[in-house]
């Protein structure tokens, strides 16, 4: 039975890895290889980048499927930018990205918070609702 989540740590920090809701855009390993590299195992190799490196990395995925915890409350925790504005795009036949830290609240009511870009589904084939797990793709989705 495949895992739904994997770990790695470099003892300040932990990386957290959902592969069940990876989109696989690539922004991990094309902007940061030293530390994602998926032609590698264990793909995360968290030597690979100073801490806050790490972090500003695992902010940019638009799916959530990497996260991150701080291991140490004494370590300086790296603050959200802070908001001014809500940043939104809608992007060329995709997922409309939230980019900053943002509350979701479920059908249900059940809330969850997440940090970093959140992409929502935009042509309704997610088998991930309200999040996108790149099925646009499979459909062509034009939009």
């Amino acid at each position: 039975m495949a895992r739904d989540t994997f770990k790695y740590t470099n003892g300040e920090v932990t990386v957290i890895w959902k592969p069940n809701t990876c989109i696989h855009s690539k922004i991990c390993w094309t902007e940061l290889r030293s530390v994602f590299d998926p032609f590698v195992r264990p793909w995360v190799n968290m030597e690979g980048g100073t801490t806050e490196r790490i972090i500003e990395q695992v902010r940019k995925c638009p799916s959530g499927a990497l996260s991150y915890e701080m291991n140490n409350e004494t370590v300086q925790e790296i603050k959200s930018e802070a908001a001014q504005m809500l940043g939104v795009e809608v992007t060329p036949n995709g997922p409309i990205l939230i980019k900053t830290e943002c509350t979701i609240t479920h059908s249900d009511g059940r809330e969850e918070i997440r940090k970093g870009t959140t992409a929502l589904c935009r042509c309704g084939a997610s088998n991930n609702k309200p999040y996108c797990d790149g099925t646009h793709k499979q459909i062509d989705f034009k939009g």
